[in-house]
């Protein structure tokens, strides 16, 4: 089995790389990021800790959401060249004449076509990263990175001469011989361009390496293989335009998720913001036992407002989930007197027991300790309640692939690390999303008539 998918993989990893189509996208996609640089002078406003400042916000937005939709375009092209069109000049009878199950063709299908956009998407974010190098030409006084440019430039120029030699010496496939070597080329170019000043000096690695962009690029390249596996369950019903559309479809639709069905999942609402958090006694700092208190600023004005009496909750999401504390009821009590709020027969909670203006001093009450993940902390949102969740609208949101997790410009350009871990959780949804999809892509193959 594992010899007879490679097989496949391998001849359709060397189909997609040559069509013409997949080069032709990423070369537009390195032209449109060279464009950028010089388009996305808005003059925002700087976060000076962040990985990008300023206009490079936009520069980053506009570049990564360039990438991810020439890659759809890509997986749209390359899975209905891979599928559809064999079936329909029945190529695809030399492979299912064989003794090969069609889950087979399918699994060897999607690694050929997924290999081919691993290595265009690859190429595509070097170009963008080499771009977040050289910086928004934001006046006509900006100077141009020259290491950039040179290095960039010969990296291209030198895989074309590559390509263009293989061809006429050799009749080598050119658009497939200029992409494998573009890709250690840029690869070469980029590194080489971290080790140089752009005025020519030489430099540590790590000055301009960039780890949180590193981790959205990563990102949106799982999502592209989500794309991907898409493309290969609709190439095997369609033909290449509606296949295209299908993909764009899924394309805007996932973004879109979050708003026309992902906020009616769970049902709460935040009344403010964490400025500051920090406990009143600093020998107690985990808000662990009974009795400990923490000091919170808020960020604004909570809406609506907060008495003393209230539960306190919080989560890292303004939508509540997931809340960082378990449920439980509504003080009933007095805190004047210990026996009360610390008696046996107390729920354990997180209680506002004073307020003034945007401060508050929260206590955790009960016999026993609440279960809490962490204490709350600085940008963390305020509710008054437990989190709610909508399951109808659960199932139908968790069904349909949502990109817009993949989407991490925000946290980036806001300066939100990103967890290491974060790339981990999205490496498994990827690879539930991807299972879904390709044994749709199994399910509708086998049903189809390719004789």
């Amino acid at each position: 089995m594992n010899l007879r998918v490679f097989t496949i993989a391998r001849n359709t990893f060397i189909e997609s790389l040559r069509q013409p189509i997949l080069l032709l996208l990423v070369l537009g996609s390195g032209l449109l990021t060279v464009l950028v640089t010089w388009m996305s002078a808005f003059s925002l406003a700087d976060l000076e800790s962040a990985e990008v400042q300023g206009d490079n916000k936009v520069l980053l937005d506009v570049g990564l959401s360039s990438v991810f939709l020439c890659g759809a375009l890509i997986a749209g092209f390359i899975a209905t060249t891979a599928i559809s069109r064999e079936i329909e000049n029945k190529t695809i009878l030399t492979i299912v004449s064989k003794p090969i199950s069609r889950f087979i063709v399918v699994i060897g299908k999607f690694v050929g076509v997924a290999g081919a956009i691993i290595i265009s998407t690859t190429i595509m974010l070097v170009f963008l990263l080499l771009a977040v190098r050289h910086g928004v030409m934001s006046t006509a006084a900006d100077a141009i990175d020259k290491p950039v440019v040179i290095f960039s430039l010969s990296a291209v120029f030198l895989a074309a001469f590559g390509g263009a030699w293989g061809n006429f010496f050799y009749r080598w496939n050119f658009p497939q011989v200029m992409t494998l070597l573009l890709l250690p080329l840029i690869i070469v170019a980029y590194v080489a361009v971290l080790f140089v000043h752009k005025e020519w000096r030489f430099q540590g690695l790590l000055i301009d390496f960039k780890p949180q962009i590193m981790l959205a690029c990563a990102c949106l390249v799982l999502a592209i293989l989500v794309l991907t596996s898409v493309a290969i369950a609709a190439s095997c019903r369609l033909g290449q335009v509606m296949t295209i559309m299908v993909c764009l479809g899924v394309f805007v639709l996932s973004l879109l998720s979050n708003y026309f069905v992902g906020r009616h999942v769970f049902i709460n609402q935040n009344v403010a913001e964490i400025e500051k958090a920090f406990p009143t006694d600093p020998g107690k700092p985990g808000l662990l036992a009974p009795g400990e208190t923490f000091e919170i600023e808020l960020r604004n004005v909570p809406r609506p407002s907060i008495k003393p009496g209230d539960s306190f909750y919080y989560s890292p999401s303004p939508t509540g989930f997931p809340m960082l504390t378990a449920d439980f009821p509504s003080f009933k009590g007095d805190f004047e007197k210990s026996e009360t709020y610390l008696g046996l027969s107390t729920p354990p909670g997180l209680v506002v027991t004073k307020i003034a203006d945007k401060k508050l001093t929260i206590k955790m009450v009960g016999g026993k300790p609440l279960y809490r993940v962490r204490p709350p902390e600085q940008d963390d949102f305020v509710f008054l309640g437990p989190t709610r969740i909508n399951y109808p609208a659960l199932a139908v949101w968790g069904a349909f692939p949502n990109l817009q997790v993949f989407w991490l410009v925000d946290p980036v350009s806001q300066n939100r690390p990103i967890p290491a871990g974060y790339l981990v959780l999205m490496a498994g949804y990827s690879v539930c999303q991807i299972s879904i999809f390709l044994a749709l892509a199994v399910l509708l193959f086998e049903g189809r008539d390719v004789g």
